[in-house]
């Protein structure tokens, strides 16, 4: 009983904080308009944005690191992606896949679509120019990749892993890997303050929901 009362309080607060979200996503689209942005484009919140940018400056090498290394939370999703199929293949269906694994596999779909809506929608721009091209800045995209995808990888590695010494080495990479990525968006000046934290959000909203729904999924299997 407990661990179900943890379980859906973790889902509701996940919901909140998705909530949250929207209402963040529609405040940087009404609250403080002004063309701060490259060739006069629109962006909310334009006093502390443009205060923390001219803080911030732009470093193109760490944008080009953070930019390859953005490609580590779809090398996890693969990776899970991999222990599905093979457990699907070994076991000859797919309802038999562990239930941890078919929900985050959900869940990296989910993320994956958001990804690209956003790309999509370009609420606003980036602060900087990127080969002379504007591209859409809201939600930063690597933020919400990261600030989702490695959360997922930590709960499969204390749900996987003997308790030991890889164990503890692979957590805290993966712990400091998130951490180095989202302040190195931050600070490298190719997203907006407000862009970093509507990443955050979006991403802290959907992981609490799946760690909710895999915990409730675990006091169904114990029962």
């Amino acid at each position: 009983m407990k661990e179900t009362f943890r379980a859906n309080h973790l889902i509701k607060t996940g919901f909140i904080l998705l909530f949250v979200f929207i209402l963040w996503t529609v405040a940087i689209e009404t609250v403080d308009e002004a063309p701060i942005g490259p060739q006069n484009s629109i962006v909310g919140f334009s006093g502390i944005n443009k205060v923390f940018h001219e803080f911030t400056g732009l470093n193109r090498t760490v944008y080009k690191i953070t930019d390859v290394l953005g490609l580590v939370p779809f090398v996890v999703c693969g990776l899970l992606g991999l222990l599905g199929l093979y457990q699907w293949i070994r076991r000859k269906n797919l309802l038999k896949v562990d239930a941890d694994i078919l929900a985050c596999g959900v869940y990296y779909i989910i993320v994956i679509l958001c990804y690209f809506l956003f790309e999509k929608l370009a609420l606003n721009y980036r602060p900087e120019m990127v080969e002379g091209v504007m591209e859409a800045s809201y939600p930063s995209s690597t933020t919400l990749l990261v600030a989702s995808v490695m959360p997922s990888a930590l709960l499969e590695i204390n749900r996987r892993i003997p308790n030991g010494t890889l164990k503890t080495i692979l957590k805290f990479t993966v712990a400091l890997f998130t951490l180095f990525m989202v302040f190195a968006r931050m600070f490298c000046g190719v997203h907006w303050l407000t862009d970093i934290i509507g990443g955050l959000l979006l991403a802290i909203g959907l992981f609490f929901v799946l760690k909710g729904v895999i915990q409730n999924l675990d006091s169904k299997k114990a029962e």
